[in-house]
């Protein structure tokens, strides 16, 4: 059985109470009693993208737990990272893969610079193939921009661009688990290309869908909700389940 955290959406710098949401967070999952194959956190760190957002996550961040962390459309290639990453500052996409002896978990880079929409461009989806060509262990493909319509015209019209070129990548590789994804700031579950497709809840905030009176991000995003993470279980079988929690 793996056992993986999904979090996304900390914005860190957009509120005061951003950085302490996202230590709450981090707190709980430290205090787990038994270690997680990984945690994913898909995208929008800072949200200003500034160094010292990034110096505060790089602190936030570190945990016991093997962390692999993705740029959304509020982070910035260069300081991402250099800062958060300790590499050399570039302006590509930054496109991570963590291996373990169990699962692999690929984190593409959805996001277009100065953009709020998501796109997965040619190297980026090259990367992927080589990635899922390269294993037989189960794989977790995840990045920012939910790949479909979450019924939201807020996070529907930034939503990811083309998603049908991800999806020829995808199709047929069964040894891919489940995509995960962030942006959206609600806990969502549907499919794409045939696989499980996951959204993480918001740590910062949680969307208030239009039945909800949610319609315009300045009403739409609701800032007293507790954070909200996932927790993703893949059975021997390949079966996925997740199991979603507030962070008190």
């Amino acid at each position: 059985m793996i056992v993986i955290a999904h979090l996304s959406d900390l914005h860190l710098g957009a509120t005061p109470e951003s950085v302490g949401r996202a230590e709450a967070v981090m707190r709980m999952l430290d205090a787990l009693p038994h270690d997680l194959d990984a945690v994913l956190v898909t995208g929008d760190i800072a949200d200003h993208g500034l160094a010292e957002e990034y110096e505060t996550a790089a602190k936030l961040l570190a945990s016991r737990h093997p962390v692999l962390v993705g740029p959304g459309n509020h982070d910035v290639r260069a300081e991402f990272r250099r800062v958060l990453l300790g590499e050399e500052a570039g302006d590509g996409p930054v496109n991570q893969v963590l291996r373990t002896e169990r699962a692999v978990y690929a984190m593409c880079d959805s996001s277009i610079p100065g953009e709020d929409a998501g796109h997965l461009d040619d190297e980026t989806l090259g990367w992927l193939e080589e990635v899922l060509d390269g294993t037989d262990l189960p794989v977790f493909v995840a990045f920012h921009h939910p790949p479909v319509r979450l019924h939201s015209p807020d996070v529907d019209g930034i939503r990811l661009l083309r998603p049908e070129r991800l999806e020829s990548v995808l199709a047929g590789r069964s040894q891919v688990a489940g995509v995960l994804v962030g942006h959206a700031h609600t806990a969502a579950a549907g499919t794409f290309a045939g696989r499980p497709l996951l959204v993480g809840g918001g740590v910062v905030s949680t969307l208030k869908l239009p039945w909800e009176g949610g319609v315009g991000f300045d009403v739409c995003l609701d800032y007293d909700l507790p954070p909200l993470i996932a927790f993703h279980v893949l059975d021997e079988d390949g079966g996925l389940t997740t199991h979603y929690r507030v962070v008190p």
